[in-house]
């Protein structure tokens, strides 16, 4: 890269700065909306998984369900065959045994009848909570539809200017010394307004509103060196590269000379 003179440096870098200004109005104008879709788009992915688990829930209880009746089933046929057994037994120690056997079989039914209960239970509520959460999911499908369309609006929009000024920006930044860049990149990552190259303004940082000392203005005009605002950090730049109060001067001027001639007519 060509060494460029300080003023030079100062004026593509102030150049890249007025180039991001406008990109980040661009940004603007989508606001929070970026942040907003992908954040439901990340709500609706947890919101179906927690749908998946619900059904997979159901799932089990219904599983559940039948295997208590087939156990049911099975006791069932158990109680018959120790009644007929009754019938033929030889002693009390047989007949005790098969009522003991009786007894636990009744048991289990009674215990798995519960069990199926309680399980109808959960999966009424369960079915209940499902329900609710689907009609949550619609809902957040909505708003996501609207906030993708509004946000596709608005980038259609913009797509093309925005597409320049990133053209304008590469060849840009092709033309800013490589280690103010990198101290422009920085400067602007830190600052909340993205303003890393602020100018003079009434004597102020045109960043944080500062007083800058006279000799330090003085040296900002002469430019021999680039120097930081020392509250906030950012670069500091006068008329000289941005032209501001240049163009305000050519402005507050133009009545004054109008007033002289009215005058000189008088």
């Amino acid at each position: 890269m060509v060494d460029l003179s300080i003023e030079n440096k100062l004026k593509a870098i102030w150049e890249l700065q007025q180039i991001d200004s406008k990109i980040d109005q661009l940004n603007l104008l989508k606001g929070e909306l970026p942040m907003e879709v992908a954040d439901l788009e990340d709500e609706i992915v947890g919101l179906n998984t927690r749908l998946d688990n619900m059904r997979s829930e159901l799932k089990t209880y219904e599983a559940d369900i039948v295997g208590y009746k087939t156990g049911i089933k099975q006791s069932e046929e158990l109680q018959k065959k120790y009644k007929k057994q009754l019938d033929s037994v030889k002693n009390n120690r047989e007949f005790e045994a098969l009522n003991k056997e009786l007894e636990i079989s009744g048991l289990e039914v009674l215990a798995a009848q519960k069990r199926i209960k309680e399980a109808q239970f959960h999966m009424e509520a369960k079915q209940n909570a499902l329900n609710l959460l689907e009609t949550n999911i619609e809902g957040r499908k909505k708003d996501l539809e609207f906030k993708q369309k509004e946000l596709k609006t608005i980038v259609t929009d913009t797509e093309d200017e925005e597409k320049e000024l990133m053209q304008t920006r590469v060849g840009l930044l092709n033309e800013v010394d490589e280690r103010l860049a990198k101290a422009y990149a920085r400067i602007r990552k830190n600052v909340k307004n993205g303003i890393a190259v602020a100018p003079i303004m009434r004597g102020s940082c045109g960043g944080c509103f500062a007083k800058i000392p006279p000799q330090r203005q003085s040296d900002i005009k002469q430019h021999f060196k680039i120097i930081d605002c020392e509250h906030c950090g950012r670069i500091l730049v006068d008329n000289a590269v941005t032209g501001i109060v240049a163009e305000k001067i050519v402005e507050e001027e133009k009545p004054k000379r109008r007033v002289r001639s009215l005058k000189a007519t008088k």
